[in-house]
């Protein structure tokens, strides 16, 4: 792969109009902007807006988990298709993606699911990314695109993610936007807003967990308004919107898929020396073990939270929750090795 990879995500209110309406001005503008893009970058484009597509078409419409699918089903294609024309002046052709947690959990799917996109690219077509609401369990559902677009950036090795809103960036108290953060931390969270939009399922504070988690894999996060005047091309030369500074990072791409894209089951409180073993990339050991929040079997992936339940890490388990329970006098009874174990 010659070209760095690019993924780019639209909420559902930066495409949208007032009246929660597809603004097909706006889809015209992204198209035109993407297109210059794909000069340079093997581009995913995550796009939300099916539900908003397609809730018009139902009687009574409430927004119920069930009403939901039925948008989705229906919006689905008829976004696509709204992409798809405007695209087509520029010569560029797009092929649809509908994404399951399942994708991402399993890593012999994620790596298909991966060489899939590779051959797209190849043929230089765009994948539109969307999880395929239709099917999704409730429990294991992507919290919103942001994650999706997180999942996917970390998983392929993306360069930048670039989450597009309908606020110019991350806003400080006195409303004007912070144009860099070199460390997403509590003081940065309490700036977002906690107001989500009617159509969306995200806001500010998903797009700052998962730019953290981004950042922390080495992958640079820009969040912009999607309205802006050539808002995605300005914002990839970080000119507007607001730059989330990646860290230097020597994990691999398994380890990578590990802390970003495997399916989380348990989680393991410990104490501050197993906290500092860990950092200081030494196995976790049962001696470190407070308690056992969430169970899980061996071969699983949990997370290690300190005794605040900040997460600290996640691994992947030598033994089950079952065994650490049963043995708290094996004191060095290995829960998870150094080579599974990712620092977050």
């Amino acid at each position: 792969m010659n070209k760095p990879i690019l993924v780019l995500k639209l909420g559902t209110a930066s495409i949208t109009t007032a009246g929660g309406e597809l603004d097909e001005a706006v889809i015209s503008d992204v198209s035109r902007q993407v297109a210059e893009l794909a000069k340079t970058h093997h581009l995913i484009l995550v796009s939300s807006g099916a539900v908003a597509a397609g809730k018009k078409y139902l009687k009574n419409y409430k927004g119920k988990i069930s009403e939901r699918k039925a948008a989705a089903s229906i919006g689905n294609p008829l976004l696509l298709n709204i992409y798809a024309k405007h695209f087509l002046p520029h010569g560029i052709k797009i092929a649809q993606s509908l994404c399951e947690r399942q994708h991402f959990s399993n890593r012999t799917q994620f790596l298909q699911l991966k060489q899939t996109y590779e051959e797209l690219w190849k043929n230089e077509i765009i994948p539109i990314a969307n999880e395929n609401d239709v099917v999704s369990d409730l429990e294991l559902k992507f919290s919103d695109n942001d994650e999706l677009a997180t999942l996917l950036g970390v998983g392929f090795g993306a360069s930048v993610i670039l989450l597009g809103t309908s606020v110019p960036g991350v806003l400080d108290k006195e409303g004007k936007v912070v144009p860099r953060i070199e460390t997403i931390n509590n003081e940065i969270f309490s700036l977002a807003d906690k107001n989500k939009s009617d159509l969306g399922l995200g806001g500010m504070i998903s797009k700052l967990t998962f730019a953290h988690l981004a950042a922390t894999m080495g992958i640079k996060v820009v969040i912009f308004g999607a309205r802006t005047p050539n808002g995605i091309l300005e914002a990839l030369q970080e000119k507007t919107g607001t730059v989330c500074v990646p860290k230097v990072c020597s994990v691999s791409a398994r380890n990578k898929w590990l802390a970003s894209g495997s399916l989380v089951t348990g989680r393991l409180m410990v104490d501050d020396g197993a906290c500092d073993a860990v950092r200081k990339r030494s196995s976790l050991l049962a001696v470190g073990v407070i308690e056992v929040i969430e169970r899980f079997s061996e071969g699983e992936i949990f997370e290690i939270v300190d005794e605040r339940q900040h997460i600290v890490a996640v691994a992947r388990s030598r033994t089950s929750s079952e065994v650490i329970t049963s043995n708290t006098k094996q004191r060095n009874l290995e829960i998870a090795n150094a080579s599974d174990i990712v620092i977050l």
